[in-house]
């Protein structure tokens, strides 16, 4: 299976494609609606569930966008007082953030973790810390994280690879990895007082076993997990095949972690208008991993062109099928195909609309596929 370029790359490449916002906006085919979804103006991420532990954040900064999960701009103009009016500020907000993609943030997760190796043992060093994580620009979170970062450090390995995760606690409570999707041995299955003694603070503890099936998987805490996972304790877990199949072999290998917790809707730990675009050139094949962290149902909907599955939860599906929407339930993996042969910028979002778009404009899981000429 070969990359065709990182997600850093895709940013640079993004940036270079479009010499303006007004040039962006023109190739953009991205359908900005104009319904007002007033009832949704607070999300179910902004109250916290009964025993869960609230996590301070900051309001944005001056400007700055963020759909239900924020402050908006509409408190700072003076009322509208005709139909004319109220429809002009409404798609002003909605113009603004559109614009305002890709933003800048601080901090970018998922960025593959080079291991160390040992005596033929890949090697990968893990802690668990508290940190600000800027998810919306301006808005800044309290994150449990690992290495710092929302989602953690991607593993990618092969199978029948021999791994060891170190995990350092430097989290106020105890903790745990549990390697999703994985048939590990029980003892490194990662649920404490049921497969091993929880990590206290100020510990360590060290995983080690065989990968034994290959696919898309994750990795995550499975101790106080609706707090732990919800504030960022999750990442991806990618087992490559010794021989992939032809349908696998793409230019473009990408990993798309839902979540829908205590930051709010989110797409590899941003929400828009800071989640990353995909780039792509025209004709190319991409693969997305799709990982919901999150405690919600997300339907994944791509604009312009149908997306065919191949895998679910790291198996092989027995007929590959086509569709245009993806229902991804909490802790499940869909592996889809692409093929990019539908040229501009394309809407890519979850269906369940109060987690993408308000009165305000476009928020959370949104993003945009851009083909290429």
């Amino acid at each position: 299976m070969s990359t065709d370029r990182s997600p850093s790359d895709t940013l640079s490449a993004l940036v270079r494609s479009i010499s303006s916002r007004r040039d962006f906006l023109r190739t953009a085919s991205i359908t900005v609606g104009a319904g007002a979804l007033a009832a949704c103006s607070k999300s179910p991420a902004d109250t916290p569930a009964a025993g869960t532990a609230t996590t301070p954040s900051t309001a944005p900064a001056a400007g700055a966008t963020g759909g239900t999960m924020g402050a908006h701009d509409t408190a700072k103009h003076a009322p509208a007082t005709t139909v004319a009016g109220r429809a002009d500020q409404m798609d002003a907000l909605h113009e603004k953030g559109i614009k305002a993609f890709p933003a800048k943030t601080a901090g970018q997760g998922n960025q593959l973790l080079p291991p160390r190796v040992e005596n033929g043992v890949k090697i990968y060093d893990l802690t668990a810390k508290v940190v600000q994580w800027e998810v919306e620009p301006g808005r800044m979170v309290e994150a449990w994280t690992y290495n710092g970062v929302v989602p953690a450090p991607q593993i990618r390995v092969r199978l029948g690879d021999r791994v060891r995760i170190v995990l350092k606690n430097e989290l106020p409570e105890s903790t745990a990895i549990h390697f999703h999707g994985l048939e590990v041995p029980n003892d490194q299955d990662g649920v404490p007082f049921l497969t091993q003694p929880p990590v206290k603070p100020g510990t360590s503890y060290t995983y080690e076993f065989t990968v034994p099936n290959s696919g898309s998987h994750m990795y995550h805490s499975h101790h106080n997990a609706a707090k732990q996972v919800s504030l960022g304790l999750l990442g991806a877990f990618i087992v490559e095949p010794r021989r992939p199949r032809a349908i696998e072999k793409v230019d473009v290998d990408y990993v798309m972690i839902l979540n829908d917790g205590a930051h709010g809707y989110t797409l590899n730990g941003k929400g828009f208008p800071a989640t990353e675009p995909i780039v792509v050139r025209l004709g190319q094949k991409l693969r997305v991993r799709y990982m919901n962290e999150g405690m919600m149902i997300h339907p994944m909907h791509l604009h312009g062109m149908h997306q065919t599955v191949i895998e679910k939860d790291g198996w092989p599906v027995p007929q590959p099928y086509k569709c245009d929407t993806v229902n991804i339930a909490p802790g499940e993996r869909f592996d889809v195909i692409v093929n990019c042969n539908n040229p501009g910028t394309w809407a890519f979002h979850c269906h369940i609309l109060p987690h993408a778009e308000s009165e305000h404009g476009m928020f959370g899981m949104v993003t945009a596929l851009v083909v290429q000429k």
